[in-house]
């Protein structure tokens, strides 16, 4: 290598640096200014609740009053995130047993169905809406150790409109 090309090499990395600390240099201008103040302005405000005011509490919706008046149509397009491993024909297990006549049915029951995980096996309360709900909230808490992946559903109203819809397949 020539002394030439070290020359150059230097030369663009001194230029480099040099164009780095005119760039912090002119920013800090910008926006700290001369003599350290603080020029940057806030552009819009958040109008911010008083932390003092009482905060209205969120009500919750018992699932028996949300159920009531859950629909069964709306459950059946719910039913779509269940149905790529859940079938609704009697009889016609898929990756998961079929949710034909679930509401009512005791869990790990389903004649043909033999893959049902030890922690499913050892449920012992039937599928009553209630408990399916609980269950659909979020399947791994429900029932630890199920070998159902399907992380739940987080709406209230998803949750009983597809029970509404499974309670219709008897």
């Amino acid at each position: 290598m020539d002394t030439m090309r070290v020359t150059k090499i230097v030369g663009g990395v001194c230029g480099s640096l040099l164009v780095l600390l005119l760039v912090k240099w002119g920013g800090d201008i910008i926006f700290v200014g001369a003599e350290g103040e603080d020029h940057a302005e806030q552009a819009y405000s958040i109008a911010v609740p008083d932390s003092s005011a009482p905060v209205a509490a969120v009500v919750e919706v018992p699932f028996a009053e949300i159920y009531a008046s859950a629909d069964a149509a709306l459950g059946e397009r719910v039913f779509a995130k269940c149905a790529t491993c859940h079938k609704v024909d009697p009889g016609n297990n898929a990756v998961g047993p079929t949710l034909f006549g679930i509401v009512g049915r005791a869990p790990g029951s389903e004649p043909g169905f033999s893959n049902y995980s030890d922690a499913m096996l050892a449920v012992t309360e039937p599928w009553t809406p209630e408990h399916l709900n609980t269950f659909l909230t979020r399947p791994s808490d429900a029932v630890p150790g199920t070998a159902m992946r399907f992380s739940g559903l987080p709406k209230p109203e998803d949750r009983a409109n597809l029970i509404a819809y499974l309670a219709t397949l008897q």
